[in-house]
């Protein structure tokens, strides 16, 4: 039987410059809260936000991360995030190739 391996989560965050995902993918990184970070072009969000509908571009941050360490990633995330209210979201990883979430696992502290 394969050793278990811990709990990995793809966490979902967005942002409006490139320039910020840029950043905030860097600090994860090297804070070793993310073994990962993959920004995605910008895409068109629609919201509403204090009573106003709001359209706006996007950049999506695919943050690959393990469970154990999701509440100081989310933490940190949330004091360097340019928004009032930033989307965090952690989706637990199923299954994946046992190299790479081994891999996933090394990157992170």
């Amino acid at each position: 039987m394969a050793p278990k391996q811990p709990q990995a989560l793809l966490v979902l965050t967005t942002v409006a410059k490139k320039p910020d995902a840029a950043r905030l993918a860097k600090t994860l990184v090297e804070e070793k809260l993310a073994a990962c970070v993959t920004i995605l072009p910008a895409g068109e969000s629609r919201y509403v936000w204090k009573g106003k509908l709001c359209v706006e571009h996007e950049f999506v941050l695919l943050v690959k991360t393990l469970a154990r360490g999701y509440a100081k990633l989310e933490r940190r995330l949330r004091a360097i995030h340019p928004y009032e209210c930033p989307e965090i979201v952690a989706l637990p990883v199923a299954r994946g190739a046992a190299a790479y979430l081994k891999w996933l696992a090394e990157g992170v502290a």
